[in-house]
């Protein structure tokens, strides 16, 4: 079996690069909690590249501008289309915000109006390995006062064939989960638990 493999989607718009240590945090998780191979290594992939075509699960995230080019959007969508899986983070957990609202945009020029949806809190996601019985957990990020001051009580995302091609998080996952693994020993319950689920779900559903 290949190992898995963790892509960082760059893109031409915005910055890409955020929550640096989040990767080796949830790919420490999965050799911690599961049996399947990872290559402990992050790839950082140009969404114009066709090496996007190779990966089974990619993440893209951001605090500013998301704008594709059209070859960018060309290559989101047909990833998509063809079972691709893409876990989207905004960091800035802000529906008002510039990530958010130029995502969402971005998203309807690719997939169509209305294509993003709320998925319901007993998605097979919040079950396929741990159990969150409450749907996406919540995030320090949301609790501090910051931003929009909501604790957004569900994810989005863009279904095809009946699996989720795009999961879509306003809830910032990707700085709660930005520090180093060796200080999960300090957590009462280990927050990056939700994105072992993710993965899971990515390449089993």
């Amino acid at each position: 079996m290949r190992p898995f493999f963790f892509t960082r989607i760059q893109y031409t718009s915005g910055n890409w690069d955020t929550d640096q240590r989040m990767p080796s945090n949830l790919l420490h998780s999965l050799v911690e909690y599961t049996t399947i191979p990872v290559d402990e290594k992050e790839k950082v992939v140009q969404l114009s590249s066709n090496e996007i075509f190779k990966s089974p699960f990619c993440y893209l995230s951001g605090h500013k501008l998301v704008e594709f080019s059209s070859q960018e959007r060309d290559h989101f969508r047909r990833y998509v289309q063809n079972g691709g899986f893409v876990f989207v983070d905004d960091c800035n957990h802000d529906i008002d915000g510039l990530f958010a609202k130029s995502f969402e945009q971005e998203m309807e020029r690719t997939f169509g109006a209305k294509a993003l949806q709320k998925i319901p809190n007993n998605h097979p996601i919040y079950n396929c390995f741990f159990k969150f019985e409450d749907g996406p957990p919540t995030t320090s990020f949301e609790l501090n006062g910051w931003g929009d001051d909501l604790v957004h009580d569900y994810l989005k995302a863009i279904i095809v064939n009946g699996r989720i091609g795009v999961l879509y998080s306003n809830k910032d996952y990707g700085c709660e989960w930005d520090y180093d693994f060796r200080n999960k020993r300090f957590l009462a319950v280990d927050n990056t638990r939700f994105g072992v689920n993710i993965v899971m779900y990515a390449l089993t559903a």
